[in-house]
């Protein structure tokens, strides 16, 4: 079965000198550029084709898709391939909106092309709402289990100390072990955000242990926090404060920097 590459979107997106051609669906293993299905699957298609044109519908729509849209492992494979490359990112998504309205309706989409090659999904929109709709009314209610965080019942708090904690290390491992987290945090943020600024509150116990971390501002993001917290909880002793010679508890305030390159 031929495929009609270069369509009109091709012709502008591809080198428009050598676009190339001559693509079909066959049999077999093996292809220089073809699109290969196995010998037994082409006999089905074959049958299908002929049925159809011996009905009168001489003209057969084929969509071909990178992956499977409503899988999430195939979904998030294409994003990684996609990521660092805009066009190809919005090619993607344009395809993905095909894919979603024949899921929801089960007929084809109209597909039109703009004057930039670039293909117009008609009612690609509202299918991809009411899919994104249905599937998280199916989703499971999943019970989160409650985050148990490092927390200590701490008197004897005081503003002015003789000394200040110490990381171990000094001010600029510390930096580092901020840097570490935040870098690390990257992978928790929201979709939408790129960059983000977190002030974090926590105590360095008169034995040097630091606890009570508390989100300040930052981020609006239960699940966010919540690692956030988790990770600073395996921060490692500190030097505790000394008064008169004392070890003495001391709250701490720290901003973390969590920015995606």
């Amino acid at each position: 079965m031929g495929i009609n590459y270069p369509n009109e979107s091709d012709k502008l997106l591809s080198d428009m000198y050598k676009p190339g051609g001559s693509i079909y669906i066959h049999g077999s293993c093996v292809t220089v550029g073809c699109i290969p299905v196995t010998d037994q699957q082409i006999d089905e298609l074959y049958i299908l084709a002929s049925y159809a044109k011996s009905q009168g519908q001489d003209y057969i729509p084929v969509h071909i898709f990178p992956v499977r849209f409503n899988v999430a492992k195939s979904v998030k494979y294409l994003s990684n391939l996609t990521k660092d490359d805009h066009q190809l990112e919005e090619f993607s998504t344009r395809l993905e909106d095909a894919f979603d309205y024949f899921e929801k309706y089960k007929q084809l989409p109209i597909v039109l092309i703009k004057d930039n090659g670039e293909y117009v999904v008609n009612g690609a929109a509202a299918a991809r709402a009411s899919l994104a709709a249905a599937n998280e009314k199916a989703k499971p209610v999943v019970k989160k289990e409650p985050v148990h965080h490092r927390t200590r019942n701490i008197t004897g708090l005081t503003e002015s100390v003789h000394e200040w904690p110490k990381f171990p290390g000094g001010a600029g491992a510390f930096s580092e072990y901020l840097k570490g987290v935040g870098n690390d945090m990257v992978a928790y943020l929201p979709k939408s955000t790129t960059k983000a600024f977190i002030q974090v509150e926590f105590i360095v116990d008169k034995d040097g242990t630091p606890t009570n971390f508390k989100v300040l501002r930052g981020m609006n993001d239960e699940e966010f926090n919540d690692e956030l917290i988790t990770r600073l909880d395996k921060m490692p002793g500190w030097q505790p404060a000394i008064l008169h010679d004392k070890p003495v508890p001391k709250k701490m305030v720290q901003t973390i920097e969590v920015e995606a390159n």
